[in-house]
């Protein structure tokens, strides 16, 4: 559906420019404005602004100062290894009503060229095998393909027109929990079985389900993660279940062709099984992702903090034990609900002066996004404003970090040529997820930043250029939409 939008930015309506801001530090108390923060908390805010010592892991800040690009380890095999993560930008290939259109599997082979005309290095699909839930999420079978969303065969082939794309397929990968197919004498759903496999390896017991599980009576060992209520939560500290697993994923990469993972549900279990399971299947030079999904710090009436250091800190934890996986950026999520809800642009830079999620402290293992299957689409738990997001596409895909495009923004609510046009900016300009960033103003309604000294970015509703002044032979327009523009080196 089309939705209703601010006017349209035309490129004439703002000025050529080039920088020439006064330093950072003098623009502070425009940063917060009162009306949207108490008094006592507004000096507090300004406090945390300038730098001060952040429990950032020694691994990240090791790695971010690094060379600009990841090196690939052993022979470039698939499309994934031969991309990277660095220059990688993520198609979300489906949303949560997708199974309802009947055939996904080739919905998503017969939009191929399309998805790769609009500049998507990755294409994530959602789950592969059966499920009592038909969006894949509570998953039986693993190795039964027949889904929602089509049979094997129809899989397989949309698999291969993504590789021979030259685009990188990712599996949507559940194994925090796994729903049982037989009853136990006392009626609870515990007892696993693997049809259609010769192998036994999937037959499981009350061993493979963690005993804190508070409804499922398991017998394995206490839960390495958080409880999911509606199925049993497996046990990865047990071998034998994590072999098997593994083994279901090199099938999954083998014979189905997937090249990367996004683990669902990766706050159920020990980030170190997310690495192992990396490591012993796809590798770790390719784009996998973690969905830990981790919560906000909201302040009193409601209001988002300024300072989300803590959940920013929980994510690069996860990163330093999750062996070279990739994360979601849930803080950056939720600051730009409330910054282009609210014109509230002064939350996009942190109290250290850079991006205020775990981008800003690891860009090249975080994945940003403005909206996905769960968050928005149709269930809409946590959605993106309606209607602000050219001006959020605008901001993500121009900033370091590995960009994510959920699938209706693209296909269904008329934003395709404004994302495709961003992503054709950030290639040309060679912009990628560790890109240097330097934020110039963040005001309620204005957020200037220049990425790698080659792009200027103009972000809000106010066309106020003060600090700038023109320079065509430096700089020309790039891209203008709705409360945005872009400029690049001449």
């Amino acid at each position: 559906m089309q939705l209703q939008t601010r006017q349209t930015l035309r490129a004439q309506d703002v000025p050529m420019a080039v920088i020439q801001c006064k330093p950072l530090p003098n623009a502070l108390p425009a940063l917060v404005p009162k009306p949207f923060l108490p008094k006592q908390t507004l000096g507090k805010v300004l406090r945390q602004i300038a730098p001060a010592p952040i429990s950032l892991t020694a691994k990240a800040a090791a790695v971010e100062q690094a060379a600009p690009a990841e090196p690939s380890t052993g022979p470039q095999s698939s499309n994934a290894e031969r991309i990277g993560k660095d220059n990688a930008i993520l198609l979300q290939g489906f949303g949560w009503s997708s199974h309802e259109a009947g055939g996904w599997w080739k919905i998503i082979k017969e939009n191929v060229q399309a998805i790769k005309d609009a500049g998507f290095t990755h294409i994530w699909l959602p789950p592969p095998s059966r499920s009592v839930a038909p969006q894949g999420y509570m998953p039986g079978q693993y190795y039964n393909l027949n889904s929602a969303y089509g049979g094997p065969d129809e899989l397989r082939a949309a698999v291969a027109e993504i590789k021979k794309a030259g685009l990188a397929p990712m599996a949507d990968i559940v194994i925090n929990h796994r729903c049982a197919d037989a009853q136990d004498e006392s009626g609870v759903w515990n007892n696993y079985k693997n049809e259609g496999v010769p192998e036994n390896d999937l037959d499981w017991g009350t061993w493979a389900i963690t005993s804190d599980d508070p409804d499922f009576k398991g017998q394995g060992a206490k839960d390495t993660g958080a409880d999911f209520g509606a199925a049993p939560d497996l046990d990865h500290t047990n071998p034998k279940l994590r072999e098997a697993l593994k083994k279901w994923l090199n099938w999954l990469k083998d014979d189905i062709g997937f090249e990367g993972w996004r683990f669902d549900f990766a706050k159920g279990y020990g980030a170190e099984f997310v690495a192992e399971y990396c490591q012993g299947t796809v590798g770790t030079a390719v784009l996998n992702v973690g969905e830990f999904w981790t919560d906000a710090k909201w302040g009193d009436g409601g209001i988002l903090d300024y300072d989300q250091n803590m959940p920013r800190q929980q994510l690069c934890d996860w990163l330093d034990a999750a062996g070279g996986c990739c994360v979601f950026d849930f803080v950056s999520k939720g600051i730009f609900n409330e910054a282009f809800r609210n014109n509230e642009m002064w939350r996009l830079i942190g109290p250290d002066a850079k991006q205020p999620g775990s981008s800003g402290w690891w860009p090249s293992r975080s994945v940003t996004f403005i909206g996905n299957h769960d968050t928005d689409s149709t269930q809409g738990h946590w959605p993106f404003p309606s209607g602000k997001e050219p001006p959020g596409y605008a901001y993500i895909l121009t900033h370091p970090g590995i960009p994510c495009v959920m699938w209706e923004h693209l296909m269904d609510y008329g934003h395709k040529d404004v994302i495709s046009g961003l992503i054709d900016v950030r290639k040309r300009t060679g912009i990628n997820a560790r890109s240097k960033l330097e934020i110039l103003r963040a005001e309620a309604d204005i957020y200037i930043a220049k990425v790698d000294d080659k792009l200027l970015v103009k972000i809000g509703p106010n066309n106020d250029m003060r600090d700038l002044s023109p320079s065509d032979q430096e700089w020309k327009m790039a891209m203008a939409g709705q409360d945005f523009a872009l400029w690049e080196k001449a």
